[in-house]
Parts: structure tokens; sequence; C-alpha cells
């Protein structure tokens, strides 16, 4: 699945995709952009931080619920949910737990302890929460899928907290903040391994006509793997 930023493409099983980068109000406006062009469900596909100290990186999350903390849990379609799970490779590692949408980074090991003690919450991004939060203001389903990059365990480096801090990873801003704190390099390194494998797990499940991307582009109404 490839699309620029703010581009609306159509896949070849009639689904379309948007690519909205990092944080709340990006990922509302992906989802509008998707409803304008004609989406009739929404799904939240990406990465996130682990909480839950028993996930691995690569491991997939499908959230029964998302949650944010000022505000009541949304909930997601259980039918689609299912279809999706089904149709995830055996060897998965795979969650059903809670997702936390913040709109904030929260990067320090300390500070996703005390998210996990406090909300339940196996994962951590910064989008979900809104799509689901318009997919249920304009009445139509949601499911997300996010693949843990950074697990519970992982400090992740102050210069990539600033890089990521305008939507999306700031190349010059990542080097002069790993120029200012050369001791953040090893941390970006295990980091950027985290990364490649989450994305090679993103791959694996985007592939075309294969049954995670069938269950994920089907939607509710087309659930069979």
């Amino acid at each position: 699945m490839g699309a620029r930023r703010g581009e609306v493409i159509e896949l070849e099983e009639e689904a379309l995709l948007t690519v909205s980068g990092i944080g709340w109000q990006a990922a509302l406006l992906a989802a509008q952009r998707l409803a304008a062009a004609g989406a009739t469900a929404l799904a939240s596909v990406g990465t996130a931080g682990g909480l839950d100290p028993e996930l691995p990186c690569g491991a997939v999350v499908l959230p029964a619920e998302v949650h944010v903390l000022d505000g009541p849990p949304r909930v997601s379609d259980a039918r689609w949910r299912a279809a999706v799970r089904a149709a995830l490779p055996r060897d998965c590692t795979v969650s059903e737990g809670a997702l936390l949408t913040s709109r904030v980074p929260i990067g320090a090991r300390l500070d996703k302890a005390i998210a996990w003690r406090e909300t339940g919450c196996v994962a951590l991004d910064m989008e979900s929460a809104a799509v689901a939060q318009f997919a249920a203001s304009t009445a139509v389903p949601f499911v997300g899928l996010r693949v843990i990059v950074d697990t519970a365990r992982d400090e992740l480096p102050a210069a990539v907290l600033a890089a990521s801090a305008g939507g999306e990873l700031a190349i010059g801003r990542l080097l002069w903040g790993l120029a200012r704190s050369p001791r953040d390099i090893v941390a970006v390194r295990r980091l950027a391994r985290r990364f490649r494998t989450a994305c090679d797990s993103l791959a694996r499940l985007g592939e075309p006509g294969l049954p995670p991307r069938r269950a994920l582009c089907g939607g509710p109404w087309r659930t069979r793997a």
C-alpha cells in the first residue's frame, strides 16, 4: 500500500488509502479526506508503542477499544475486527487489548509504565482515536490495526521526539538533535531496527491478494478472508 501524504488513492480491492502523518489533527484530516472521497468505513493502520511489557516489537494490536485521556473510549467494529484477526498469520503475536491515543508523545519508560497501570491499555499511538471519533460522528464502522515499534522497556530518544513534533520525521532536526546529544545515537540505531521490524510486519500484512489485506480492505460487509 503506497501513497503520498495528503493523497487519496484507490486500491485494487475497491478500498481507499491515504497517509496521515503523525498526530491527532493529521489523522482527523485524513479521515475527513477519505469520507469526502466516499469511504463508508474507516481503518487506522500503522505503528504504535508498547505499554504492555509482554508485547514484543512486531506484535499486532487489534484494539477492541480506543481510549483517550479526556473522553469516552471508542469501540471498534466487532465483526470487522474478528475477520481481520482470523486472517492474520498464525505466527503473529496478537493483542486485542485497548489502544491509548495520546495528543503528546510518551517515550519514557516510566511514563509508559504509568500509562499502562492507569489506563490498562496495551499500546499507544497518536492517531487512532481521532479516526475512531470521526467514524462514530459519521456513523461508519471503525477498526484499528497497529504494529509495535518501541516496546514498554524502550526509551524513545529526545532527538526523535523533537524531530517528529511537526507531524512527520524531520531528518535535519534529528541530525541536529543527535549532534547536540551524541549519546542518543545508540538508542536511535536500536529504534531504527525496531522500526524496520514493524514495517516488515506491516508490509507482510498489506501484501496484495493475501488474507490480511483482503480482510482489512473488505470492511465489515465483506468479511470472508
